[in-house]
């Protein structure tokens, strides 16, 4: 945020209104738009009140502001001296639109983050930075300079890689398909865009898992959808909702997320998955599987996908390296039958021309030349130390605060707390000591739960940010 230069001679009050005229000329404050008190931009600024003071009676002596008793001060309404024409009303544009903000949880906690330095994140559902490839993709680059083309790519992705993929997710993942059944996305969430807004339509029906990572995107309501829920327990969804939501709802499509699933960490059953492909199959419904997290099972096994188990193509399979490798490279992958590829293809070409090529040639290299494995080998062993010390710490510092689930893989611990609370008041206690969550409403749950990522802090931040997040409860829960 803008702050007075103190080291000018220009005074601050001036700086001030100069600030403050700039902001309602370009917009951002619209005619007739109420402006923070002297006290609030005071404390916003770090300056005195009175200094606000000074610069408020400025704005008022060139007829941009006007103040009245218990209204406080607004831009006027006519139009002033210093901006001659009309001004567009930016709040109402922003306002407008039909694709929604994010939810205000999410966005408090990125404004946190943004202009916080020090703070303990347990909140980002990403790897710390000591875990990227860092070093492996600097000397791929230092050893194999790029010598492709630097024109438009085929908006489908880099063929190369797609080509490097059908071998990696037969191989790791036991999963079938060719290089044309593939799109390169910029990670998941695009993909996910993709598919709300080119297969389905207006007040469509959908089911997402509850709670579910699919909650917290509004996304899905910015496509008109209609969501409906299907519980999740330490097994997954039960197929049999499914045939229940169906009747009642006739469901279009199913968003699923079945191992280690974002937020419970639970991996769906064996048999669970064998049913409802069987009633997917039944009723002519695509399955959505997001996969973020398979490839993190700790004891190197990873469970079975839904897309390797699907004889009948009906699961479209999301992929991408975001939450395993390099969530900067934007990687990600979408299987589809070949029609669908082509529809989103084109759709993509529209949006943005296809992905830049460097990105989609170094993760070609990454996971051609086997770093991608060897990656994963030490990825899986530093997750696993970083949450048995996160459970460590639950069990030293919580006491009986909380309960939780271990889970297998994945990069977060899915916490109950055992109090009544407030999410938004238990956030803003642990924002002021120092620490970041997720509360699990975000997710479609009830309060008192939250998400907190072990993969995201360094491993000497974790007991540190326990102790705070303990701090915040004890305040809370007096």
């Amino acid at each position: 945020m803008w702050k007075p230069d103190r080291s000018t001679r220009k005074p601050i009050y001036q700086q001030i209104t100069d600030y403050m005229e700039r902001r309602i000329s370009f917009g951002e404050f619209p005619p007739g738009s109420v402006l923070p008190s002297e006290r609030k931009l005071a404390n916003l600024l770090g300056v005195n009140r009175s200094t606000v003071v000074l610069a408020y009676e400025e704005l008022r002596a060139s007829g941009i502001v006007e103040s009245a008793q218990g209204s406080g001060t607004r831009v006027t309404k006519h139009k002033w001296g210093l901006t001659p024409k009309q001004t567009p009303n930016w709040k109402t544009y922003v306002e407008g639109g039909t694709f929604l903000p994010n939810l205000p949880f999410i966005r408090r906690i990125r404004e946190e983050l943004r202009k916080k330095t020090g703070i303990i994140d347990f909140a980002s559902g990403e790897l710390s930075n000591d875990l990227f490839p860092a070093d492996t993709i600097r000397n791929l680059l230092q050893e194999h300079p790029f010598l492709g083309q630097l024109g438009y790519e085929d908006p489908q992705g880099y063929r190369p890689l797609r080509q490097t993929l059908v071998s990696f997710l037969e191989e790791h993942l036991q999963i079938q398909s060719t290089d044309a059944s593939i799109l390169i996305t910029s990670g998941s969430q695009q993909s996910l865009y993709l598919i709300t807004q080119c297969l389905l339509s207006p007040n469509d029906a959908v089911a997402i898992e509850d709670p579910s990572y699919s909650y917290s995107l509004p996304m899905f309501q910015s496509a008109g959808l209609r969501l409906f829920r299907l519980p999740v327990d330490e097994h997954g969804i039960n197929p049999e909702d499914m045939i229940t939501l169906y009747r009642q709802h006739r469901i279009r499509m199913i968003f699923l997320n079945p191992n280690f699933q974002n937020p419970t960490g639970s991996i769906m059953a064996t048999e669970r998955r064998i049913r409802l492909l069987e009633i997917a199959s039944d009723l002519g419904i695509p399955i959505v599987e997001d996969d973020p997290f398979t490839l993190t099972a700790l004891d190197g096994n990873p469970p079975p996908t839904l897309k390797s188990l699907d004889k009948t193509g009906n699961v479209l399979y999301i992929g991408s390296l975001s939450k395993i490798a390099a969530s900067g490279l934007r990687i990600g992958w979408l299987l589809a039958p070949q029609t669908v590829v082509d529809r989103l293809t084109d759709a993509r070409q529209q949006m943005d021309f296809g992905l830049s090529t460097i990105p989609q040639w170094i993760a070609e290299q990454f996971i051609s030349e086997g770093h991608f494995e060897n990656h994963l080998k030490a990825l899986r062993r530093e997750l696993e130390k970083k949450r048995n010390e996160m459970v460590r710490g639950l069990q030293t510092i919580m006491g009986d605060y909380m309960s939780y689930t271990l889970p297998q893989g994945g990069l977060n611990l899915w916490c109950k707390i055992n109090r009544e609370v407030d999410d938004f008041k238990l956030l803003d206690e642990a924002i002021k000591r120092g620490v970041l969550f997720v509360p699990g409403s975000v997710y479609g749950s009830d309060q008192g739960h939250i998400r907190i990522s072990y993969a995201r802090p360094h491993f000497d931040e974790i007991l540190p940010g326990l102790c705070y997040l303990k701090e915040a409860l004890d305040i809370h829960c007096k």
